[in-house]
């Protein structure tokens, strides 16, 4: 309880300018409750109000900052009396469908739109003088305010739409795809877009709410007299659902609506269907657009999940393309500068959103990166700002200082803001002119004064305005560059182009001028070069100086520019490449260094320019992932591409290999992967690569004719999603023993496991037998079809029972039987280094089992010695003698002994029989001392220098590469070996 006396006593500690409106306030309510009023508020005494002093005090505080606040609860001044209790919903947090639940049940006795806008307006004052009441107080803190704005705007849109719905169907009947008549037809709605604040959850306290309207096909109403046209029914549920919330009358408003973000615009239809959204943001939308669709959300699309999901597919490929196009970057550049100017021209010291360092400079820094960033990295595909910046502040994507300035930054703004909007409820981020504004302002900001909160403001919108200036910095501004750029420049334009390039390569430390000259010469009579358009021209103009400067910085700068025109030669006809070197000079010293190192980098990169933004971030390209990630990387970009869309696989398929070759190579050519780590990369990206091509290729096949039946005697139940079931991939060589080279290609024989008279499941029975064979046939198909982005690999089934004329696939049994029977001591050394990679565990399983039988059967050991010796010899009278691989005392002469260690020693050491690849088998061998205490060490030491030399070799040019002869005292060594281990004492 609290005298009147007490209650003027707490009024008389405000300041006079808002004292007297507040005790003017104060005796309206204590009026409305002294009087006899219905029993639905208590009376107070003559002298006494029953509140608590706790209560009352944030009465006066609250009205002491916003006249919306108390011209609203004199309004309806029994909430003051239901909100004294502290459990009341002033002090309790909603949830987000408490504000639908409790709308929906004050609009069910509603008949006609007067009493629909009515509610809506009822509904909105209530919630948002709670809502603010709740902000400026600081009982909830920022995010929860923008977040119940804008389930409260959610609210009211998607109720009201409801309501208004049901009444127009009332008139017109009900909205279909095509005719009711049809079977097929589908009965239609009208999806909601939120755009901006809204749609990103973000909404401020007295924000306009931007909004797009779409509804999924044409048709017609079912009325069965006056059908109309779907446009026209949706155009007049549009414009009622605008009324319903814009219009202010007696009871004032819902939410201001700004339908400016469709198509088109204002001269653009208020609502579409969706083949007509898709046609214009596939043909028409502009860069501006992808940035505001970046906040795009289907406001009803609890009601409408699939409709909503095929919208947002429309939307999506639009705002965030996987491999951008990188002239959006210049996009971005001239938007920023708008921005900038826009600024200047007004002079926005006192707009806090639209000034230098405000609002919506920490909104574009946030959704450009998103822009530049978010096609390739799908956890930034998302509308929340602040969690955006977690994302950028998690992936290094921007410096930590800026974002934690920032993100202080944002806080503290839209605190203000709220501030601000919240005196009168108006759409406004501008400071309050007078003194008294600006101190009940401060008083919500938790500031004693302007003057104390005034520094504090001053210094986030510096380091906002210093990262926005900073944010997309144009490499023209950089002064030694740009003077290098123009010199460079302007001898190219010039008449006298060689003899003043000529200088200036030489100059610059071109080792070649002449050739240079040439090369450069050579690039103008391009066929494609002439075709160029002048914007083609100009960015590649604009390229070229930053070229001639980062070669220069290489060892050999006229052999790197020579690499570098081949690749520039291949992306004459899309100079949207050209935009992404300028762009990204990280990128351009990168490529540089990898062609100085490689001619293999600028060949790789030119068969598939779209590699190109692999460049882009040195954290993944010089860190590969691992298998499990290869694995998850490739499943997401399969996920994006239609099961149907066999050429869209595969171009994906090759892509990812590409992209991946790439940073397998940059990362060993910068020394920061070992040859040991290189192997095991690319031998893990073909086997993930294989395993998804088995994948799609029974996806294909058991679509058309089912599983197999029966397989293994039994009938497969609940496995059909298992891919390759009673099928294996076993790879043999440089696969099997995990140990593939940049060019290398897949030696493979494929096994099946299912009884031969049984049949697929599915529509088109084909015998088993005949199913495995055209999955095989299916796998290989994909692995090796030339398509617009290559081959993927060459593979070699050679080595399947008897060769080129056995079966491509075998079964296990037919397996086993060939290599106990039939096969040549060779086969079985190529067994050794041979293990399951894709396919049916079960079977991969049991073909091990198979291997070691085989691999430990006891063998006569002087003639496996003549027969593994005889085959040795047969290889180097065929074969390059000089090579790395092939010459005495090169890799192939230790894999012999190796393979001859393991079938000679296994039926003892089954230990021998655990690992595929050679080092572990030669560390296995030494161990166990099988060559009578022969010491293996120098094997493995010559095996892994000479496995680095040859991929060194599959990197550099023809003139660089090593020979057999380079390596004479590891290749001696491993020549005194072999002969201690074939041809002596026995």
């Amino acid at each position: 309880m609290m005298t009147s006396s007490a209650v003027q006593g707490l009024l008389a500690a405000y300041p006079e300018f808002v004292r007297t409106s507040m005790q003017n306030a104060w005796q309206e309510i204590s009026n409305f409750y002294m009087s006899d009023r219905p029993d639905e508020v208590i009376r107070w005494g003559a002298e006494e109000c029953p509140w608590s002093e706790s209560y009352i005090c944030s009465v006066l505080d609250a009205w002491a900052r916003s006249d919306y606040i108390r011209e609203s609860t004199l309004r309806c001044p029994q909430w003051l009396e239901a909100w004294s209790s502290s459990s009341s919903d002033l002090f309790t947090a909603r949830e987000k469908g408490q504000y639908q639940t409790k709308l929906r049940e004050r609009c069910q006795e509603v008949t006609d739109e007067s009493q629909l806008m009515m509610v809506l307006r009822e509904f909105r004052r209530y919630e948002m003088t709670r809502i603010m009441w709740r902000d400026l107080l600081r009982i909830s803190e920022l995010d929860e305010t923008l977040a119940d704005v804008s389930a409260l705007a959610d609210a009211c849109v998607e109720v009201a739409l409801d309501v208004l719905y049901l009444q127009l169907c009332e008139r017109h009947g009900v909205p279909f795809s095509r005719s009711k008549q049809d079977r097929e037809a589908q009965q239609q709605f009208m999806l909601v877009l939120a755009m901006g604040k809204h749609g990103a959850n973000e909404l401020n306290v007295s924000s306009d709410i931007d909004l797009i309207f779409a509804y999924p096909s044409s048709g017609e109403t079912d009325h069965p007299k006056k059908p109309i046209e779907n446009q026209l029914f949706f155009t007049r549920l549009g414009q009622k659902l605008i009324n319903a919330l814009d219009v202010t009358n007696a009871d004032g408003f819902v939410f201001r609506v700004d339908m400016r973000l469709r198509p088109y615009g204002d001269s653009g239809a208020l609502v579409m269907n969706f083949a007509s959204f898709e046609d214009y943001y596939h043909n028409q939308g502009r860069e501006w657009e992808r940035y505001a669709m970046i906040k795009a959300r289907v406001l009803n699309s609890g009601a409408h999940p699939e409709s909503a999901n095929a919208l947002m597919n429309i939307i999506r490929p639009f705002v965030y393309r996987k491999y951008a196009d990188f002239t959006s970057i210049q996009a971005l550049r001239e938007m920023k500068r708008m921005i900038m100017a826009e600024m200047h021209r007004k002079g926005g010291e006192q707009n806090i959103k639209l000034g230098d360092g405000g609002i919506r400079e920490i909104e574009f820094i946030a959704q450009a990166c998103q822009l530049i960033y978010g096609g390739r990295d799908e956890s930034l595909q998302q509308t929340g700002l602040v969690s955006i910046y977690h994302l950028l502040l998690e992936n290094e994507y921007l410096p930590e200082p800026w974002i934690k300035s920032l993100l202080a930054a944002y806080k503290f703004l839209r605190n203000l803001e709220h501030a601000i909007q919240g005196l009168a409820d108006q759409q406004t981020q501008l400071i309050p002119d007078s003194d008294e504004g600006r101190q009940r302002v401060s008083w919500s900001m938790g500031y004693s004064s302007w003057q104390e909160l005034e520094p504090d403001l001053a210094q986030h919108r510096v380091q906002v305005s210093r990262c926005f200036a900073d944010f997309l910095h144009d490499p023209e501004e950089e002064g030694d560059k740009t003077e290098s750029a123009h010199n460079w420049l302007a001898a190219w334009r010039s008449q006298d182009r060689s003899e003043m390039l000529s200088g200036m390569l030489a100059e610059a430390g071109y080792e070649d001028v002449d050739k240079s000259l040439k090369e450069l010469d050579h690039l103008t009579a391009h066929r494609l070069f002439t075709l160029m358009s002048p914007e083609a021209k100009r960015r590649f103009e604009a390229l070229l100086p930053l070229i001639l400067d980062e070669v220069a910085l290489t060892p050999k700068p006229s052999l790197t520019l020579s690499r570098m025109l081949k690749l520039i030669e291949a992306i004459l006809g899309r100079s949207v490449y050209f935009v992404l070197l300028y762009e990204n000079t990280g990128a351009l010293t990168q490529l540089c260094g990898l062609c100085s190192e490689s001619p293999w980098v600028s060949e790789h990169i030119a068969k598939s320019p779209v590699i190109l933004d692999e460049l882009l971030d040195a954290r993944t390209l010089f860190n590969p992932p691992d298998r499990e990630q290869l694995k998850d990387e490739l499943r997401q970009q399969m996920l994006r591409i239609p099961e149907d869309d066999l050429e869209s696989q595969m171009n994906c398929l090759r892509t990812f290999k590409q992209s991946h070759m790439l940073r397998v190579a940059a990362s060993e050519l910068g020394g920061h992967l070992p040859l040991m780590k290189v192997s095991d990369y690319l031998t893990w990206l073909a086997e993930v690569l294989l395993e998804e091509s088995l994948s799609i290729a029974w996806s294909n096949l058991t679509a058309k004719h089912g599983v197999p039946g029966d397989v293994r005697g039994q009938l497969i139940d609940g496995d059909e999603g298992v891919s390759g079931q009673g099928f294996a991939a076993i790879g043999y060589g440089k696969l099997g023993g995990i140990e593939l080279g940049y060019s290398s290609d897949l030696d493979m024989v494929f096994l099946y496991d299912a009884a031969d008279q049984g049949v697929t499941t599915g529509p088109k029975q084909i015998d088993n037998q005949v199913f495995y064979m055209r999955l095989g046939q299916r796998v290989i198909h994909i692995l090796s079809a030339q398509t617009t982005q290559g081959m993927l690999y060459e593979t070699d089934m050679r080595l399947r029972p008897s060769g080129n004329s056995g079966m491509l696939v075998s079964s296990l049994a037919a397996f086993k039987k060939y290599q106990e029977n039939d096969a040549w001591t060779w086969e079985h050394q190529a067994l050794v280094r041979a293990r399951g990679i894709a396919g049916d565990a079960k079977l991969i399983a049991r073909f091990n089992e198979v291997r070691c039988e085989i691999l430990s059967a006891k063998r006569d050991i002087e003639q496996l010695r003549i027969e593994v010796s005889e085959m040795r010899q047969k290889m180097k009278d065929a074969l390059d003698s000089r090579s790395i691989k092939q010459g005495d005392g090169g890799l192939v002469d230790i894999e012999f002994i190796t393979q001859f260690g393991v079938l000679s020693c296994a039926h003892d050491y089954p230990e021998l029989l655990e690992w595929t690849d050679n080092v572990r088998i030669l560390e296995v061998l030494d161990r166990l001392k099988c060559f009578n205490g022969l010491d293996l060490c120098l094997l493995v030491d010559a095996y892994r220098e000479l496995r680095s030399g040859l991929h060194r070799n599959s990197l550099a040019d023809e003139a660089d590469k090593s020979t057999i002869d380079d390596y004479r005292e590891l290749t001696q060594g491993v020549s005194d070996i072999w002969e201690q281990i074939f041809l002596r004492n026995h």
